[in-house]
């Protein structure tokens, strides 16, 4: 039970950095830019700041010890951070993957890798722990 803790936490760590690499590479003409997603957050999709701001909730509750005095909740709030920050990532990707000349990043999927990691430790850690003896 505490591996699935300890995974779900350094997952949410992950997510939240890779939310400031670039996700998105642009090339157009020998000429090639790159966003984040702090970049893209910042410029327009306001949305995505829920990405890092559920992780740090995730983080926080982590470190607070909260799964060990109430641990529905540690899971509901880690649960539902990992779902909707890979649907915001997957939503993301939507959008650009339509776009010429624009590809995503090796960080970007591994943003939204981890956020299904945050997600599925999490509910292993929900099953154990709720698991009868």
């Amino acid at each position: 039970m505490e591996s699935a803790r300890r995974v779900t936490l350094s997952a949410a760590v992950f997510v939240s950095i890779c939310f400031f690499l670039p996700w998105v590479q642009v090339s157009c003409g020998g000429v090639k830019d790159t966003a984040s997603g702090f970049d893209l957050a910042r410029d327009g999709d306001q949305m995505l700041w829920l990405v890092p701001l559920l992780m740090l909730a995730v983080i926080l509750l982590g470190l607070m010890r909260v799964w060990k005095k109430m641990p529905s909740v540690f899971s509901l709030v880690s649960i539902a951070s990992g779902l909707i920050s890979a649907y915001l990532l997957d939503r993301e990707r939507r959008n650009v993957e339509g776009l010429a000349g624009t590809r995503l990043t090796g960080w970007f999927w591994l943003g939204l890798f981890s956020s299904l990691v945050v997600l599925i430790s999490t509910l292993i850690f929900y099953l154990k722990r709720s698991k009868p003896t």
